[in-house]
């Protein structure tokens, strides 16, 4: 049974500067297969003040963050919980009668992810990408033990930030690098201009003992392909993606799905 909206129903949205249609489709399945009175939906602005202000002054329920407003946001929110004061960056905001506290469930699904897919903090990993997805999962790598690895990324500045953050080398290129792990944090293999560029080389694929892509959509990148067809165990941002969206449908409604509709809402939002 559809939810009628009316005036009791609660807002909830996202903001990023390329906005996408999984949030909304996730979240919405989920808010009418549990008969909740919510809505969601996606903008991006060029106002940032503007648009956190009215998340305040309207009672919006709750907004995610993505790129490029990860921290942008933080000088605008009244608190912040631990997973996003760990690594200075947000991903969510939950408004509770006007009081703006920030979360960063990517850091959050990260964690989960190394520990369900068991991976030991002895690898050594290259993490490509240097911006605000990158430091949820450099810092999530490290607070889970990870002290091996580089943060490989063309701008040195951002490069060397987040390689001091996280406690790994900063490089340019993998030239090199020879890691078990390689993790792809930047829009290489994305849907849109760069959806057929790899985000490492193919001798680099061939080296690494598993392959951890943080593109969801479309879910099988070039890279997740290509590890696939050399035989390579695989991590996808389709998982990350899911189980970040998970936490903040839990922050926002106070909810937990159980596992069934969370693979249904996830097929839903996905296909």
């Amino acid at each position: 049974m559809t939810q009628s909206i009316n005036r009791d129903t609660q807002l909830c949205m996202s903001l990023s500067g390329r906005p996408g249609n999984f949030g909304t489709r996730f979240q919405n399945f989920l808010y009418e297969a549990l008969n909740l009175n919510y809505v969601y939906k996606a903008f991006t602005t060029k106002d940032l003040p503007a648009a956190i202000g009215g998340i305040r002054a309207l009672g919006i329920r709750g907004c995610a963050i993505s790129m490029p407003f990860k921290e942008a946001c933080i000088l605008l929110v009244d608190a912040m919980d631990n997973s996003a004061q760990a690594i200075a960056s947000i991903n969510t905001i939950v408004n509770d009668g006007g009081h703006l506290r920030a979360h960063n469930t990517d850091y959050i699904a990260i964690r989960k992810l190394i520990e369900q897919h068991g991976l030991s903090p002895d690898m050594r990993l290259a993490l490509h990408g240097s911006g605000g997805m990158a430091k949820a999962v450099a810092c999530a790598f490290r607070d889970a033990g990870f002290r091996h690895g580089h943060v490989v990324a063309r701008n040195e500045t951002t490069g060397r930030k987040l390689a001091e953050v996280s406690g790994f080398a900063w490089v340019a290129d993998m030239s090199s690098v020879d890691a078990a792990l390689l993790i792809n944090v930047t829009p290489l293999g994305m849907e849109g201009p760069e959806a057929d560029r790899l985000a490492f080389d193919r001798t680099d694929v061939e080296r690494a003992t598993i392959v951890f892509d943080v593109v969801a959509l479309p879910p099988e990148t070039p890279l997740i392909k290509l590890a696939r067809t050399l035989g390579k165990p695989v991590i996808t941002g389709a998982e990350v993606i899911v189980l970040q969206a998970v936490e903040q449908f839990v922050l926002y409604t106070g909810v937990r799905p159980d596992d069934t509709l969370i693979a249904k809402a996830a097929a839903h939002a996905l296909s």
